[in-house]
């Protein structure tokens, strides 16, 4: 059989499912996409827009009112055309063809018809749980805040995105203190800070001076962990250079924080991440550290960017805290390789996905090819979407499994596996191991 003919062979064979998708952003109040804005104006396609010279850089307001909408929807209407050859506009017209039926073009005149039609669907009853079964999901897990009232439990499991001791922020040398004492403040799992420089830096009602208010702001944090969280999602950046720091050293740069730069910035992150993982190994081994690499601030959204000195630090603290079981999603396609010799090595790391600036056919290819290649399938994640809608869950479920096919077809041809083999492999990175792994119970 031809390549082309036994990929979408497999593709059909992949379709129903199943799959489970480790991390997203669905929200219970709001599955389904609530107007075109959800679709067309996802961050991934805002930052398509923005390449085309689209004006607006930033997301969308988290609800924004019918008016926000509406101008931002007319503001990157001319520029739809330019960003047509996108794989991000190939997900909008998957979304738009599959799941709603519409195939003519998104203009100035036709907008408002389509927005309608999604908000029609949107209300519809079981309309999110049609597209997430037609997708092939069989759950999928996303922001505990992102839990409300519980109404979509038997479709949603939680991770913690609620503090990032190790993300940078552009502009800013004091945010792993910062995040600290917001959560602190709050005193329960909350909504994360956003990314970038103009978010809003409220003062927390609790503010860190001593050593000993760190620990006591570490020791809230994990106690305050839900029995129902499978893992914390955080970020570690590559800007940081994540080195050992004493009491002394801490409290040296507490005392410099009005005039904080790099290196305080490093000593606080250094300091709060390693006594995290402390109490998370000693008190919550059953949550995994699932955390995001790879992508670097700048004053709008982040850039892929990665060091080897990063990756070469990164595997000490994994050796150093064998009781966390460490996950990683890579926005850096270059450093996959490497990842990929470090988890064969330490029995506690694993690796997730194709995350934001990876989530291209291109690098999804890639990075498929080296994992199958060089890494267990019991021991990688084969898909999540980092999706805010089911739309979008629904279209990078499409995506994935068309080049996971095409993967697996080329290894077939080749005599690396046969077809049999090859439907094992995709069932186990894309069901089996999520399962397994994370704890994730399917519908």
């Amino acid at each position: 059989m031809e390549l082309s003919a036994l990929s979408r062979d497999i593709e059909e064979e992949l379709k129903p499912g199943p799959t489970l998708d480790v991390h997203t952003h669905l929200d219970a109040t709001h599955l389904a996409a609530r107007g075109l804005y959800d679709i067309l104006l996802y961050h991934m396609v805002v930052s398509d827009l923005v390449s085309a010279g689209c004006p607006d850089r930033g997301r969308l307001s988290e609800s924004p009112s019918d008016e926000e909408a509406r101008v931002r929807i007319e503001r990157a209407l001319p520029y739809l055309p330019d960003v047509s050859n996108t794989s991000c506009a190939w997900g909008v017209r998957i979304i738009l063809e599959d799941l709603f039926g519409w195939r003519k073009p998104v203009t100035a005149e036709s907008w408002r018809e389509l927005d309608g039609l999604i908000r029609e669907r949107a209300a519809e009853q079981g309309r999110a749980r049609e597209i997430q079964a037609k997708a092939g999901i069989r759950r999928s897990c996303t922001e505990l805040w992102r839990r409300h009232d519980g109404r979509a439990d038997a479709m949603l499991q939680y991770s913690l995105e609620w503090a990032f001791f190790g993300r940078a922020q552009w502009g800013e040398y004091d945010t792993a203190l910062w995040e600290l004492e917001k959560a602190w403040s709050e005193g329960a799992p909350a909504a994360p800070a956003p990314i970038g420089p103009d978010a809003a830096r409220p003062v927390p009602a609790r503010t860190i001076r001593s050593v000993s208010d760190v620990h006591e702001a570490l020791d809230a944090y994990v106690d305050a962990i839900p029995s129902n969280v499978l893992g914390t999602a955080q970020h570690v950046s590559t800007d940081i250079d994540f080195h050992s720091v004493d009491e002394r050293m801490m409290a040296s740069a507490l005392r410099r924080r009005p005039r904080a730069g790099r290196q305080e910035r490093d000593i606080y992150a250094s300091s709060i991440v390693e006594e995290f993982f402390k109490r998370l190994e000693a008190r919550k081994p059953q949550v995994m550290f699932q955390f995001s690499l790879g992508a670097e601030p700048l004053p709008a959204e982040t850039a892929s960017g990665l060091s080897q000195a990063t990756l070469a630090s990164l595997a000490e603290t994994i050796a150093r805290h064998p009781g966390i079981r460490f996950q990683c999603y890579l926005a850096s396609a270059h450093a996959n390789q490497t990842l990929c010799t470090i988890a064969r090595e330490l029995p506690n790391f694993t690796l997730a996905g194709y995350w934001w600036h990876n989530f291209f056919p291109t690098f999804i290819e890639r990075v498929i090819l080296e994992r199958l290649d060089m890494l267990s399938a019991a021991r990688q994640v084969g898909f999540f979407s980092d999706a805010y809608t089911i739309e979008w869950s629904y279209a990078k479920a499409v995506i994935v499994r068309r080049i996971l096919s095409r993967v697996l077809a080329d290894t077939v041809i080749q005599g690396q596996y046969d077809k049999p083999a090859a439907l094992a492999v995709a069932r186990e990175i894309l069901f089996e191991s999520p399962r397994r792994l994370m704890g994730m119970e399917p519908l």
